[in-house]
């Protein structure tokens, strides 16, 4: 018996829980060849991790190896491909975009915007983050609602999540961005924004580290997370939400946070 019917005729006495964990073993047998190829065409699944972000992965400074849960989820669709896994790092998600342009992967994991929509064919989101403020402690302002005021100035990084979505709505604030959120930060730090904008989990560990600020209430945005391969290649696309769907309802992705250890963070909830 192949292990897809076996499969089958477990879930048939199996509880609703049990059964969507089961269904992972379907899906690695049941992987279309023109889906296989496109999501590696060279034999293997490059995929891209923005270690920039700590939400997504880090990167060891002394070996180079990457960690996090978009690792444990590339070696995952890898294992269900049945193709090995090359990990192709980037410090920011502008050069990870830049990537795709010069076809150096297959798969990546960045935050869903329609900006990018054009080039890239995303899954539903697998993980949430909250994105808020961090102000110093002297600082009038306390909820996000007070920030989006004339003369105030949000510092961002260039490109990431929180830029792209401030950019869109905000009326009376401005931005000065940074390369990147250690550039942002110092920002803040040399009084030439009033407010750093970024993910929950980034802003706890530099409250850790600076006792002199703190986060805002609320939050402005939640930024959605997901899977994406190039807009072009649409079996991978299929077949790459199918495999999204099922690690949130098997615990997977659960999982990958729980190992991770980063805070502010949720899995996404199942599509419709």
């Amino acid at each position: 018996m192949t292990r897809a019917r076996c499969c089958a005729r477990e879930r048939r006495w199996l509880s609703p829980i049990a059964a969507l964990m089961l269904a992972s073993c379907a899906l690695a047998s049941t992987v279309a060849p023109e889906a296989r190829s496109q999501l590696a065409p060279t034999g293997k699944l490059r995929a891209a991790i923005n270690y920039g972000n700590p939400v997504l992965a880090t990167q060891s400074p002394t070996t180079g190896e990457l960690r996090g849960v978009t690792v444990e989820l590339s070696r995952e669709l890898g294992r269900r491909l049945d193709v090995p896994v090359e990990l192709v790092g980037y410090e920011t998600v502008a050069k990870l975009i830049a990537g795709l342009k010069a076809g150096e992967w297959d798969v990546a994991f960045l935050a869903v915007d329609p900006a990018r929509a054009g080039d890239v064919a995303f899954t539903a989101a697998y993980m949430e983050v909250e994105v808020t403020y961090l102000v110093p402690n002297q600082s009038d302002i306390r909820d996000v609602s007070q920030v989006d005021r004339p003369a105030l100035r949000i510092a961002v990084q260039a490109r990431n999540a929180a830029d792209l979505f401030l950019a869109r709505e905000l009326k009376h604030a401005s931005l000065v961005r940074a390369a990147d959120e250690a550039g942002a930060l110092g920002i803040l730090k040399a009084g030439s924004a009033e407010a750093y904008a970024s993910n929950r989990q980034r802003l706890l560990s530099v409250v850790d580290a600076y006792p002199g600020y703190r986060i805002v209430d609320g939050r402005f945005t939640a930024i959605q997370h997901a899977a994406g391969v190039p807009s072009v290649r649409s079996a991978g696309a299929a077949y790459l939400r199918r495999f999204i769907e099922d690690v949130k309802a098997s615990g997977f992705v659960r999982r990958a946070i729980d190992r991770s250890g980063i805070r502010g963070v949720v899995v996404a909830p199942l599509a419709s």
